[in-house]
């Protein structure tokens, strides 16, 4: 095979389950991101977790009527698993609705995936407990702002970078 056709075949997109798998990795990786900066404000200013996450599942499972079972401590430990757990599922899924668009032919490029990224990071950790009415950024300070805003940073680049490295549509040609 020549060295053009080779190259040619490095340039194929990703097929739609490609993506679908490219994008989850992806955003599995800008969440990682999101946590290791949001754990790192944590140590440098000895703050405490916040539990926007769990109190988030409540008003969820008690909208849906949903018991969460066991005593009240377990009740507790169970929601503090399933807080971060469905910001773990926000952020991958994330990354996998980038990655079929990326397949659907949307491709702005670093800086455009990162500022889609990190948009879409912002709307999906934000929105729902904006809606639910356990946060409202309109009341945040400027240190709110930037213990959330950074680490959705770093979930943009992260995933942006990580979704165009794994297509191969992405890479420069030869």
């Amino acid at each position: 095979m020549s060295r053009n056709n080779i190259a040619r075949q490095a340039a194929v997109p990703l097929t739609p389950l490609g993506a679908l798998a490219a994008g989850a990795a992806a955003g599995a990786a800008g969440t990682s991101a999101l946590n290791a900066i949001a754990y790192l404000d944590m140590a440098w200013r000895a703050r405490p977790a916040s539990t926007t996450p769990e109190t988030t599942v409540q008003k969820v499972v008690d909208l849906a009527g949903i018991a969460i079972p066991g005593s009240e401590d377990e009740r507790g430990n169970r929601l503090a698993g399933l807080g971060p757990l469905l910001g773990i599922m926000a952020g991958t899924g994330l990354g996998a609705a980038l990655g079929l668009a990326r397949a659907a032919g949307y491709r702005p490029g670093l800086l455009g995936t990162f500022l889609t990224a990190t948009a879409g990071a912002l709307v999906v950790g934000n929105g729902p407990m904006t809606a639910l009415g356990v946060t409202d950024p309109r009341t945040w300070s400027r240190t709110d702002w930037a213990s959330d805003i950074l680490p959705h940073l770093a979930y943009g680049i992260t995933a942006a970078t990580a979704l165009l490295a794994m297509d191969p549509a992405a890479r420069p040609r030869s």
